[in-house]
């Protein structure tokens, strides 16, 4: 618990410092860190999510992906804003994605939100970027390994990352400054 406030407090502070100094160089430069958020069950969003609203309303472009959720008909055309900095995008999908199989229409709705998070990210619009349930995406195969890897190698050296699901691939766990397990309390 300790290393897990230490951890979101450095996140803010340095966030904070990116809100704060945008026009003002820095004497030094703000590494961004990759978050790992992982569970047995995919029941713990409301953690990250809270994390990402309180860091948008101090000031910083946040950017939420759900890239297996649906049933809105969003895509990322259609984003949701809530506040004035963070941008919440889901697949324009009518369900919600539980299985590997997907028919064409559904494979390229979320091959396309994932160009555009890529896009997006590179291009510096965002300092902190949720990728939620992105381990199911790669485990289902919908995402290549390598390639979320190449990306998070590739961003921004400013950005934050935050990956959330459960089964988190060895190699993104290999590249994480701060891994979180979720536990449900068993004993109840």
């Amino acid at each position: 618990m300790a290393g897990d406030r230490i951890g979101i407090e450095s996140m803010v502070a340095q966030l904070e410092s990116r809100a704060l100094n945008s026009s003002v160089p820095l004497p030094y430069t703000v590494e961004g860190s990759i978050q790992v958020f992982t569970c047995s069950h995919r029941s713990f969003f409301t953690n990250v999510m809270a994390q990402a609203l309180r860091i948008s309303g101090q000031g910083t472009r946040v950017l939420v992906v759900q890239f297996l959720k649906g049933g809105i008909h969003q895509g990322h055309e259609h984003p949701v804003r809530l506040g004035l900095n963070l941008d919440w995008l889901r697949c324009n999908l009518p369900r919600c994605i539980d299985t590997p199989q997907l028919d064409a229409a559904e494979t390229d709705a979320l091959l396309q939100l994932w160009q555009h998070t890529q896009k997006t990210v590179l291009e510096g619009q965002y300092s902190l970027v949720v990728l939620d349930e992105v381990s199911l995406a790669i485990n289902f195969g919908l995402l290549p390994e390598k390639e979320v890897l190449a990306f998070l190698e590739k961003r921004p050296s400013d950005v934050d990352i935050i990956l959330t699901g459960p089964d988190m691939p060895p190699a993104i766990l290999d590249v994480a400054d701060q891994i979180t397990e979720i536990r449900r309390d068993r004993s109840s």
